[in-house]
């Protein structure tokens, strides 16, 4: 078996259902198997998908274990040299899968790479990110990326081969199964985002590369397997602390200190334009909305629960 594609899902099954449909059309020329593990989803997810495309391997769970947990289960059972970790708010593009697997087996220091995620209307979205640091909390990082393109790669640079990366967005993220079996399946402790951050930084610290390769096209909507809201908020932030402490945990306060700070500004901001339009402008009111949870929430100590 040379790929076994895995797909987390949790009560998006139009969503699953077009990803589904997008790798049996477009992937022809490599062997694969499909493992759905499903979060407990109340949406029929599970019964649409045996019933449109019964050979899927599928895993349920008693309850959402979130992303890291979800895709282990399946990393655990596959058979192919290869796992492609795939979102239910993708698709994939005629090639994409081959041309990973491709790159993959040309280059056997590549321990994970990554395709370029497109936006809807075919606009390019970042598809790789840097190891966070004290310095991309400080700087936007859209001005890191165009003060030193080489070291901070992203959209706004043209890349005609592949190029060696940091880390790779886990929306189409192909991996090693030798690289897994030496530094070990995804961290559990992240519930969702991060993980993938966390797995590259494990597989550079053991000698694997990671690559980004241009030439592999995923469609990706954003935002569609998790939101936008203050929970999914909370969450991203709770990831990144889990990171912090166990990568850099001498910096780990001051980064708290800093997210707080700018928590506190934004909130601030928000609150000038709800006055400003009156409270009539929905979308401030929102953002304002999400940043008082946001603040609320780590002045109780970032608890663990939601």
């Amino acid at each position: 078996m040379d790929v076994s594609i895995i797909i987390v899902n949790w009560n998006t099954k139009k969503l699953l259902l077009d990803c589904i449909c997008s790798i049996y059309e477009t992937v022809k020329s490599i062997t694969f198997e499909i493992w759905l593990v499903d979060n407990a989803s109340s949406d029929n997810s599970v019964e649409a998908v045996k019933q449109n495309y019964p050979d899927i391997k599928i895993i349920r769970n008693r309850k959402n274990l979130g992303f890291a947990a979800a895709n282990n289960i399946a990393l655990e059972r596959m058979c192919g040299q290869y796992a492609l970790l795939l979102n239910t708010d993708t698709i994939v593009t005629n090639g994409a899968v081959e041309n990973l697997f491709d790159f993959m087996e040309k280059n056997q220091n590549a321990g994970m790479a990554c395709g370029q995620l497109l936006n809807q209307d075919g606009s390019k979205q970042n598809s790789v990110a840097n190891f966070p640091s004290s310095l991309s909390l400080l700087c936007n990082e859209s001005v890191l990326q165009i003060l030193f393109p080489k070291k901070f790669p992203g959209k706004r640079r043209e890349y005609k081969k592949p190029v060696e990366v940091d880390s790779c967005i886990g929306a189409c993220l192909m991996v090693r199964k030798r690289a897994m079996d030496e530094v070990g399946l995804l961290d559990e402790r992240y519930f969702f985002f991060f993980e993938e951050t966390d797995w590259a930084y494990r597989m550079k610290r053991a000698g694997w590369k990671i690559y980004f390769v241009p030439s592999a096209g995923i469609f990706h909507i954003q935002g569609q397997t998790v939101g936008h809201n203050a929970s999914s908020r909370i969450m991203f932030y709770r990831s990144r602390y889990i990171y912090f402490k166990k990568w850099c945990p001498r910096s780990y306060p001051f980064v708290r200190l800093i997210i707080f700070v700018r928590l506190l500004i934004n909130a601030i901001l928000s609150l000038v334009g709800v006055v400003a339009t009156l409270g009539m402008h929905a979308g401030i009111k929102k953002k304002l909305s999400v940043y008082s949870r946001l603040i609320l929430w780590h002045l109780a100590g970032c608890p663990e629960d939601k």
